[in-house]
């Protein structure tokens, strides 16, 4: 692992929800230790409007989120990953690409907001929710003294946090 900024990549299977949800988040709150992206097994091809509302909610730029193929993050000759944390069980499932640079993985697994039924509003609630949940498990992971702990103790901090 290099040191600063830490490259965190967030991996669901549509990559139009939860894990753009997060990327948008860690972009804001990680800065300038972290970045972030996401990206999906099957990606939608869109970022669901909810998400893109929550974000204007809580006044984060939406600015360059796409939903994308988690290909374009895999392969040598790419920018090496630090991390890479699944949000959604099924990317957790599936069989990942190599990723470059060896990276920790997590799980950090929630419901899919996009799968709620209901009105604008329980709707609105799921994303809020699902947002609030990352933001909480954002601000632990940015706040572990990275550059102090050795590679299993790491991995074993960002997999904890799922539980909280």
């Amino acid at each position: 692992m290099h040191g600063p900024p830490f490259h965190v990549l967030f991996v669901c299977t549509g990559n139009s929800a939860r894990s753009i949800l997060a990327e948008a988040l860690l972009r804001q709150m990680g800065r300038p230790r972290f970045t972030a992206a996401s990206a999906g097994s099957h990606p939608k091809g869109e970022v669901h409007p909810m998400a893109l509302r929550v974000l204007d909610d809580l006044h984060l730029p939406t600015a360059g989120l796409r939903s994308k193929s988690w290909d374009e993050f895999s392969g040598a000759d790419l920018q090496a990953l630090d991390f890479v944390i699944t949000v959604c069980d099924k990317a957790a499932g599936e069989a990942c690409p190599v990723w470059p640079g060896q990276p920790m993985t997590a799980h950090w697994g929630l419901p899919d907001p996009a799968a709620v039924q209901g009105d604008d509003h329980a709707v609105h609630r799921a994303f809020t929710d699902t947002a609030i949940a990352l933001r909480r498990r954002i601000e632990l992971m940015t706040a572990l003294p990275i550059e102090r702990l050795d590679r299993l103790a790491l991995q074993r901090s960002v997999r904890d946090i799922a539980n909280t």
